[in-house]
């Protein structure tokens, strides 16, 4: 196995000879690896069954076919992401060709996670292809199987000057970032990215981070019960509650929370079933340290159970499980649960609703379920989070339109179709200048004098057009 020191000298050399630079090439890369999802659906799904005991119908949804439309929507709009963006002059540079320029940025590191271990390698790689970059990935090792297949499939199907994978578990990832990259794409928890950040300070590289947080889900007002609970549960649920943007707990009055709870019990057993433990359709905890972690947040907490609770330990399996009359201090409250536990706070107002979205941290998502407009609209103005979603939930994250990102403690800087390639190119402002326009530009010469000066201001100051009347308090 190479050194990580040469496989990143290889990359860098590749970079250098401008081999990734061409329309031709990134669009070659990114349908090899559209043809690396469709030859080997049958191995990603083993491996996300071994790895999280995955249904089919989730790894699909969640790893193949967000990824496939993503590779395809950059493939499809390369050509035009790809042209110079023309910008507005003045009347100096009248005569002059003035546009940004999208650039790749070199050689990037992009560091994934267990929970959609696919996904989450392949989405920011598209961008790196599309933008012109060169790339090594490191997938998680708790997801050992996928993360073997990632390094059997990708130099199949990539350049191998260009790209690479490199696995290991914390020691080698904290030996891979001394080394310098032009960027870093990090998926994962806060601390790990605390540490990320101080290592990419030494040499001033810049830092995605898509970090997670406790996603409120904030219900109020009129709204078809049955409906808001399906959708809940859907998003709660999926992956075994093991996703950044599912609902962490959710926010309602006492009189809704006692017509939900029936209405959630009664979607969680169409889902799957009276025997959840035999159903194909719900996932297990990725290792027996998280399940164990999952079990130490429940015991702490001072909530009653009043759906699920069930655990097998053998099978890493864990309920959909609902908890009520918990207090803000609650165990429960204090960190991401990142697990099928839902507990439902209870509040007496909107405003109340609002308030305590906004004395935590900024999180991933945020939703709001309510047939009232204004419920939703009040909710999203008054409030912030990465991204926001009104009846439904995880959804938004799959349009390749919308960016997707945190905000504060739940990340920095965001990706999703154009804006992935945005993520990993440089914007550079070009000036192509003649020789006309010469007395114009002449003003500007020493011995300064007074009438020049007036006349530069004149010639390049923005005009104030249709501003009316208005006034400073």
């Amino acid at each position: 196995m190479e050194s990580q020191k040469k496989v990143i000298e290889r990359l860098r050399a590749a970079f250098r000879s401008g081999v990734t630079i061409p329309q031709h090439f990134r669009l070659t890369q990114l349908k090899a690896l559209l043809s690396l999802l469709e030859e080997n659906e049958t191995q990603i799904l083993e491996a996300m069954h071994k790895d999280l005991a995955k249904p089919k119908f989730e790894a699909v949804l969640s790893e193949i076919d967000l990824v496939v439309n993503d590779v395809c929507f950059a493939i499809n709009n390369l050509h035009s992401w790809m042209q110079p963006n023309y910008v507005g002059t003045n009347l100096a540079t009248k005569l002059d060709d003035c546009f940004v320029r999208r650039e790749p940025l070199g050689v990037v590191l992009i560091i994934g996670a267990w929970n959609y271990p696919l996904q989450l390698i392949l989405l920011p790689l598209i961008g790196a292809i599309a933008a012109g970059n060169c790339a090594l990935m490191k997938p998680s090792e708790i997801s050992a199987a996928t993360e073997k297949l990632l390094a059997d499939l990708i130099p199949r199907y990539l350049s191998q000057e260009c790209f690479a994978v490199m696995c290991g578990g914390a020691e080698e990832t904290k030996q891979l970032l001394e080394n310098r990259f032009d960027h870093i794409f990090y998926t994962g928890s806060q601390a790990v990215a605390r540490s990320i950040l101080q290592a990419a300070a030494v040499h001033l590289t810049p830092v995605t981070l898509e970090l997670g947080g406790k996603c409120p889900c904030l219900i109020y007002g009129r709204l078809d019960i049955k409906a808001a609970a399906k959708r809940l549960v859907w998003a709660k649920y999926f992956n075994a509650g093991q996703s950044c943007v599912a609902p962490d707990y959710v926010l309602c009055t006492v009189e809704m929370r006692d017509a939900l709870l029936p209405a959630i019990t009664q979607a969680i057993e169409e889902f799957y079933g009276s025997q959840i433990q035999k159903s194909v359709d719900y996932g297990r905890i990725v290792t027996d340290r998280h399940w164990d972690r999952l079990i130490d947040l429940l015991g702490k907490s001072e909530g009653k159970v009043v759906i699920g609770g069930e655990i097998d330990k053998e099978e890493k399996y864990f309920a959909p499980t609902v908890i009520i009359d918990l207090q803000e201090s609650d165990a429960l409250m204090q960190e991401e649960i990142f697990g099928p536990i839902l507990p439902i706070i209870t509040i007496e107002s909107l405003e109340q609703g609002i308030n305590f979205i906004n004395q935590r941290e900024k999180p991933l998502a945020l939703y709001a379920f309510s047939d009232e407009p204004q419920i939703v609209t009040t909710v999203l103005e008054r409030t912030s989070s990465g991204g926001f979603c009104s009846n439904d939930g995880i959804v938004h994250m799959t349009l390749p339109g919308l960016p997707f990102g945190g905000v504060g403690a739940s990340g920095m800087g965001s990706y999703h179709g154009r804006w992935t390639f945005e993520t990993f190119s440089h914007r550079r402002g070009c000036m192509f200048r003649g020789w006309g326009l010469e007395r114009i530009g002449a003003l500007r010469y020493p011995p300064y004098k007074e009438s020049n000066l007036s006349w530069l201001r004149w010639a390049t100051t923005a005009k104030k057009k249709g501003w009316g009347e208005c006034s400073v308090l």
